[in-house]
């Protein structure tokens, strides 16, 4: 099919005119193609990581190594999505370093390929297009969103993205289900 742009558009989730490559804290959310279990499973309200979910997380903590300006706060790697504070911190103004979707972009690339090594499999998909991100513009928001990602996996079983959720993803978190802001 030919490409129509009234027809193959996206609608971007990005706050229009912000620039993402300022000093800041954003809370990212990412998730896997078709919400595939890949990175292990929650038992007793703990996640429990497979060798793909440690992959990403020894991907998200380099991150550090290659992007200076930045601190990594809470991290949840779930089955079948992950839950971080991504921060920018003040030296990236002088570094003139990657913007957030840059360093989403690549994280996914280099797990996805490590992970795809060990599968025995080429071009595979293991995240889905985009990623969810939302700026924390607070202290209470923070507090909050750290609040979320610690607790994601007692509420598994009721979480937006468990597959056995009657309810669709509409590519939102809501921070509401459990806590007030």
């Amino acid at each position: 099919m030919k490409y129509d742009k009234t027809i193959h558009h996206r609608r971007s989730i990005r706050l229009k005119g912000y620039d993402y490559s300022q000093a800041g804290a954003y809370f990212v959310t990412i998730c896997t193609w078709q919400r595939e279990h890949l990175f292990g499973e929650v038992i007793n309200g703990e996640i429990s990581l497979s060798h793909y979910g440690e992959i990403v997380q020894l991907k998200w903590h380099n991150l550090l190594k290659h992007h200076h300006y930045l601190q990594l706060d809470e991290l949840i790697i779930m089955p079948n999505h992950l839950h971080g504070i991504i921060v920018f911190t003040d030296d990236f103004c002088s570094q003139k370093g990657h913007g957030l979707p840059e360093i989403i972009r690549g994280f996914k690339t280099f797990s996805a390929r490590q992970i795809n090594k060990l599968r025995h499999l080429k071009g595979v998909s293991v995240w889905q297009r985009g990623y969810y991100e939302h700026i924390i513009r607070n202290e209470e928001s923070l507090i909050a969103i750290r609040k979320y990602i610690i607790n994601n996996p007692l509420a598994w079983e009721k979480d937006e993205l468990h597959p056995h959720n009657p309810c669709k993803w509409d590519g939102k978190i809501n921070l509401q289900m459990n806590y007030k802001i």
